[in-house]
């Protein structure tokens, strides 16, 4: 099983996407899904999996602090 920790999308240059995470940054692949800038996501192995909501994101983002 693969954990991924939620990350912001801060930059989009093509297939190419900034995520932020808490304490870096990452430029990691856009995987097929239609990402803007701001949203959420789920990234494993360098490619984005997901878009979830920022009410998702920051329940995890807790879960991975506490």
């Amino acid at each position: 099983m693969c954990l991924a920790i939620p990350g912001r999308v801060t930059g989009i240059d093509g297939a190419r996407v900034t995520v932020q995470y808490p304490g870096q940054s990452r430029i990691v692949l856009s995987g097929g899904e239609s990402v803007k800038i701001g949203d959420h996501v789920l990234v494993q192995m360098g490619i984005i999996i997901q878009i979830i909501s920022p009410r998702r994101a920051a329940a995890s983002l807790r879960a991975w602090t506490s």
